[in-house]
């Protein structure tokens, strides 16, 4: 066998690369989301290979008054070019398949690796760009604010939360390289000195994978005297009442107390909330399931905004506790109404 050669499966490999490639120029590649309470079914920014879309012209508005640039496809010579860029390496992945040559492969995946790079920092001084150079005239001026996007992953901007993600070309872009990635490994023969010197490491990390991926479930810690209600803005001081909320992107809303929370739900849209908690008023500040836990109210409790209810994990402990204080015991269902949807996902 030819050593200059590439094998048929990395040839396979690059092919599938380049479909993706392809099929990446039809689909948005990036998307920024935007939620807030006025906004409870959110806005979208989707960046494709060619243009700006999504809710251009609602998010132009608004970012009127607090001094940012609006924003056109055709002020970015980037959707003008990337689409051949794509195209290129699309057809560059089919004909190092066909010419299947190693040092073709190597620097085909080189190559692909550094155009990713500049990409992602080209994209990220863009959105330096404007969220820091703002129009002092602005309508809405807060000192020290900039208003910079999260590169990927969620940022907290004024009352907006900002999720910025790969979208499906995104993925797409990824996938393809990883392929180009696998293909390098197997010509490397990377695989098999992995297998020869690693295998006790391979096992290590999978299991460290598989306890990390079960523990980052649950809720997440309050910082008390520090964080903010979500609804009524006041700080969250008496772990006894506070309450957490997560939603189905793994956003984080917290409260302090269970009617902020429950008024929060049902002014937005509950379908895109996953897990539901509430503190264990016997072992405070632990949270527990609020779609599982035992609730009783009374006037004694005097909670910050009213609400007036605890909550505890066992139905007894809940019963024991409304008989000392003459009360009865409710389930979620009663506490919250039945049009709430509570899909845990943990």
């Amino acid at each position: 066998m030819n050593n200059n050669k590439i094998s048929s499966r990395s040839r396979l490999l690059l092919l599938l690369a380049g479909v993706l490639l392809i099929i990446a120029l039809f689909v948005p590649l990036w998307s920024i989301y935007l939620d807030a309470p006025q906004y409870p079914e959110g806005l979208s920014l989707q960046i494709w290979p060619h243009q700006i879309a999504g809710d251009v012209d609602i998010i132009n508005g608004l970012n009127h008054y607090i001094g940012m640039k609006t924003l056109h496809t055709e002020d970015f010579i980037e959707f003008t070019i990337l689409p051949y860029i794509i195209g290129f390496f699309a057809l560059l992945f089919i004909l190092t398949a066909t010419l299947a040559r190693k040092k073709l492969l190597y620097f085909v995946f080189t190559a692909f690796l550094l155009f990713g790079i500049i990409a992602m920092v080209d994209f990220w001084k863009w959105e330096y760009d404007y969220g820091h150079n703002l129009d002092p005239n602005a309508a809405i001026k807060v000192p020290g604010m900039a208003y910079q996007p999260p590169l990927i992953g969620f940022k907290q901007l004024l009352n907006f939360g900002a999720y910025s993600i790969p979208d499906i070309g995104g993925w797409l872009f990824i996938s393809a390289g990883f392929l180009v990635l696998i293909a390098v490994a197997i010509e490397a023969k990377w695989f098999n000195r992995f297998k020869r010197k690693n295998a006790t490491v391979v096992a290590m990390l999978s299991t460290m994978l598989v306890l990390s991926s079960c523990s980052a479930k649950g809720p997440s810690a309050v910082n008390l005297h520090k964080d903010a209600c979500e609804y009524c803005k006041m700080t969250i001081s008496d772990a006894h009442f506070m309450a957490q909320l997560q939603t189905k992107k793994g956003r984080v809303y917290n409260f302090d107390d269970i009617n902020c929370m429950l008024s929060y739900i049902k002014a937005g849209d509950n379908s895109t909330f996953a897990n539901f908690y509430i503190a264990n008023y016997e072992k405070s500040p632990e949270f527990t399931d609020a779609t599982k836990a035992f609730y009783i109210t009374h006037a004694s409790f005097k909670s910050p905004m009213g609400g007036n209810t605890v909550a505890f994990t066992t139905e007894s402990a809940a019963n024991e506790f409304a008989k000392k204080n003459n009360s009865g015991v409710k389930t979620w269902e009663q506490v919250s109404g039945k049009n709430i949807v509570t899909e845990s996902h943990h």
